[in-house]
């Protein structure tokens, strides 16, 4: 019986199926992550999920129209009911007919992934660029040839303010002065622009600050006029059905006649569905989210301007626009006022873009005069250093290794899923605690593991790989020892598996082809910090800073254990949260914020790691694990082993 790949997003879970399977049997047999409270029988309508035909290049399959059955007559019902969204299908009754990637969206997902963006404080003096004025404006007199708009320009004066109405405002002005007692408020933006007149009442303005990830959406809005959050959330990023990574959505676009128009739209609606539960949820009129600073990376910050990605996937990766860019929200369908602005913070070059820019306005201040190195792990790393006075950046390929995909047993940052570890080095039994829940849990204690243990998260896989090294069980250039353990370890092909956790309906392996996944990963963010170090000269750092979602969950003595960060010591590494997401914030808060980043970008200096001669060298040498024992071919060589002794509590 033929047998067709089945790849479901976001979880990068692959599996089989027959003609008979349903997409709903297949994800059942491959434990992923999908609502339903019928069995699988079509009543309940949760079991919703999404395909889009074309060439997925990361996958190695085109998925054809005719990959899923028909529409079934509980579908067609489903759909006249309006309880199926158009454009996807009940996968316990779309039958798989052929090879697909299958996006199971956040609604249909039975645990919501845990995206950890929350905001974090910063300090800056509240100028936004949008201020509000209440006014009074003079009764007209017949004599005085009157003009309202010429009276409310005259009242702007007053605070120093040289503006002129639009149109907009021109409508709206004499029936509010008419119903107010000509009282009005006057809605300018920059010192120069009426943008709005409202009602005299107790309204507030807010801008929303945005961060657009690769995997997730980060947004943070702020009650302008106040200078307090209101609101944040976080969700996935939609695109993640085109590819999980940034490379393999430009292969979409550029194997697939309109593939960006398919991801700027879906990254469009999902922001502007999160700036509408926003104003619900903080009961805010239709204009009065006015300002809006994106950031992210430059393939992000190009789609969600509905520009082509196609030259960012090829040498010498050109940027459309690489300065501060303001654009009208109502250009992007983002669903709030017509005259609201979307500004997207600088980027710096290539493939550093304005998630970096914006991390490093808040560290700006924090970084001038001393030597620090600013790290944004994540599909593609994004370094900035600081060093006798000046400032480079570069970009690493780092992939999607630290975030779960291309490793076996990994998963997403969600409940279920394993996020620290500690193996002990005498019977190579492990302790580990799942995401959702504080204890620790061993298969050698009796404890129950907690139910759903869905896979090794980001954080877990880094702690797993240096608990390996630590014990004997890999040697340095990243092979396993079996010898070292043979009772965790089994034959898998021509290589070996370590059993990480073993509990019925719960063992979780570590093959060989992830310890070789995160070499690569950890070997190209350390070459990108290598390369920067030279080009400054910097020989230490006073301080590394962990930017992003990813880095805040990272335990320092790890990452510096791991040499994923080449000199780097436990004590000089430190969190910083969302830094991307804040600094977008601080943009917004304060023009003066925005104006300095604008400059400080100017006098960055890119190094392109795709063209350096030394980036392979240091490449090769990153790929070793720094505290495991030499491997046999450097005992062969007389050189002695050495061993790294560490507290192993947790």
């Amino acid at each position: 019986m033929t047998q067709h790949k089945v790849i479901f997003t976001p979880s990068g879970i692959r599996a089989t199926a027959s003609g008979e399977d349903t997409v709903y049997d297949v994800a059942l047999a491959a434990g992923v992550d999908l609502q339903s409270i019928c069995g699988g029988k079509g009543m309940c309508n949760r079991c919703q999920v999404e395909v889009e035909p074309g060439s997925h290049a990361k996958y190695g399959i085109t998925v054809g129209e005719d990959a899923l059955s028909d529409f079934t007559d509980s579908e067609k019902r489903a759909i006249e009911k309006g309880r199926l969204q158009p454009g996807r299908r009940l996968a316990c009754r779309a039958r798989v007919l052929g090879d697909v990637v299958v996006d199971v969206p956040a609604d249909a997902r039975e645990y919501d992934t845990s995206i950890s963006k929350t905001s974090v404080a910063f300090l800056t003096d509240l100028a936004p660029a949008v201020t509000l004025h209440m006014l009074e404006l003079p009764q007209q007199e017949l004599d005085d040839n009157p003009s309202d708009a010429e009276a409310l320009s005259a009242a702007l004066r007053r605070f120093g303010i040289e503006a002129s109405p639009k149109h907009r405002t021109l409508v709206k002005l004499q029936p509010i002065l008419a119903k107010n007692n000509r009282r009005l408020i006057a809605v300018v933006r920059d010192d120069r622009e009426i943008i709005d007149i409202w009602p005299p009442e107790m309204f507030h303005v807010y801008g929303a600050a945005i961060d657009i990830g690769s995997t997730s959406i980060a947004l943070y809005v702020y009650d302008l006029s106040q200078g307090e959050l209101a609101y944040e959330a976080s969700a996935m990023n939609p695109q993640i059905r085109f590819g999980e990574d940034l490379m393999s959505r430009v292969s979409y676009c550029m194997l697939n006649k309109g593939g960006e128009e398919k991801l700027t739209k879906a990254v469009r609606e999902q922001v502007a569905a999160m700036l509408e539960q926003a104003r619900v949820t903080l009961s805010l009129g239709q204009n009065q989210i006015l300002e809006v600073v994106a950031v992210g990376n430059p393939i992000m910050h190009h789609l969600f301007l509905g520009i082509s990605p196609v030259e960012l996937g090829q040498a010498p990766f050109t940027l459309a626009v690489k300065d501060q860019f303001q654009v009208p929200a109502r250009l992007l369908d983002l669903g709030i006022s017509e005259s609201a602005r979307v500004t997207m913070l600088p980027l710096i070059g290539g493939h550093v873009g304005a998630d970096t820019t914006g991390a490093y306005l808040t560290q700006i201040d924090a970084m001038e005069g001393r030597s620090v190195l600013l790290v944004d792990i994540g599909t593609n790393a994004e370094i900035v250093l600081s060093h006798g006075g000046k400032v480079a950046a570069a970009s690493s390929p780092t992939g999607p290794a630290f975030e779960g995909a291309e490793i076996s047993a990994g998963v997403r940052a969600s409940k279920g899923a394993i996020e620290r570890v500690r193996i002990d080095p005498a019977t190579g039994s492990a302790r580990v605690r799942i995401i959702g829940h504080d204890e620790w849990n061993s298969d050698s204690d009796g404890s129950a593991l907690p139910h759903r243990v869905s896979g090794i998260c980001g954080s877990g896989i880094f702690e797993v790989m240096v608990e390996l090294a630590d014990a004997g069980f890999i040697d340095r250039g990243g092979l396993f020892r079996p010898e070292a353990c043979p009772a965790r370890f089994v034959q898998d092909g021509k290589s070996w598996k370590f059993l990480l956790v073993d509990q019925p309906g719960a063992q979780i392996w570590i093959k060989q082809t992830d310890i070789r996944s995160v070499q690569l990963a950890k070997a190209a963010l350390a070459a990108g910090v290598r390369l920067l170090t030279d080009h400054l000269g910097c020989e230490s750092f006073d301080e590394v800073l962990l930017a992003g979602a990813f880095g805040n969950h990272l335990d320092s003595s790890y990452v510096a254990r791991i040499g994923i960060i080449p000199g780097a010591e436990a004590d000089q590494i430190r969190s910083i949260g969302n830094a991307a997401g804040m600094g977008a914030a601080m943009a917004m808060f304060n023009r003066a914020e925005q104006q300095k980043l604008v400059e400080a970008v100017r006098h960055i200096e890119k190094v392109e790691t795709a063209t350096e001669p030394k980036f392979q060298d240091y490449f090769v040498e990153a790929m070793a694990f720094p505290s495991a024992p030499q491997s046999n071919d450097e005992n062969q060589q007389g050189r002695g082993r050495r061993r790294r002794s560490r507290d192993r509590t947790a």
